[in-house]
């Protein structure tokens, strides 16, 4: 695994947390990856997916990103698209993109649990050996994976973590809450 962040001190401890590298630009570290994770906001997201859009043909993208407006009481998408969809058309063909972790607050990753529940991760795309990967991925870290379609459910995991951040503000719960998909018991 390679990493790349602006803030190289802030690469360098978690590459040091992990046990990984750092890669020296955005550049390196695509190059390195098979699976690369957009974690910026949405408009930085965009900015890379732009940036880097022959690179990542082939690769497994995700797009972690919520297309907040400025008070963050809206999405900024049009009706009926997501993030996740706009990014993706910025990319060749061949790029397979996930949407996940977008309903969970950075906060709570750490951990990998809220009130001793771990966490879910919601994932959606168009290529089922891609969301396998990120599913896999997901388990590593100790959270649950949760496959809820294609990647037009985006939408829907955008409206939900626009809600969940507006219950934040709320609600006062400091971004410490998670959504969690209670199933029966078997």
């Amino acid at each position: 695994m390679t990493l790349h962040d602006e803030d190289g001190g802030k690469a360098q401890a978690l590459a040091t947390e992990l046990g990984v590298s750092v890669a020296a630009d955005i550049h390196d570290a695509a190059a390195a990856s098979d699976l690369v994770i957009l974690a910026a906001p949405y408009e930085g997201n965009v900015a890379v997916a732009r940036a880097l859009s022959a690179m990542l043909a082939g690769k497994i993208v995700v797009d972690i990103s919520n297309p907040l407006n400025d008070t963050y009481t809206d999405l900024v998408t049009a009706p009926g698209t997501s993030a996740a969809e706009s990014i993706k058309a910025l990319l060749p063909a061949s790029t397979k993109l996930v949407k996940a972790f977008n309903t969970t607050f950075a906060g709570t990753l750490v951990p990998g649990a809220v009130a001793g529940q771990a966490l879910d991760v919601f994932i959606a795309g168009d290529d089922d050996a891609a969301k396998a990967t990120v599913a896999a991925f997901v388990t590593t870290g100790g959270l649950t994976p949760i496959d809820v379609g294609a990647l037009h459910r985006a939408r829907q995991l955008e409206a939900m973590a626009l809600l969940g951040i507006t219950l934040q503000f709320r609600l006062n719960t400091g971004f410490g809450t998670a959504w969690r998909l209670v199933k029966p018991a078997a």
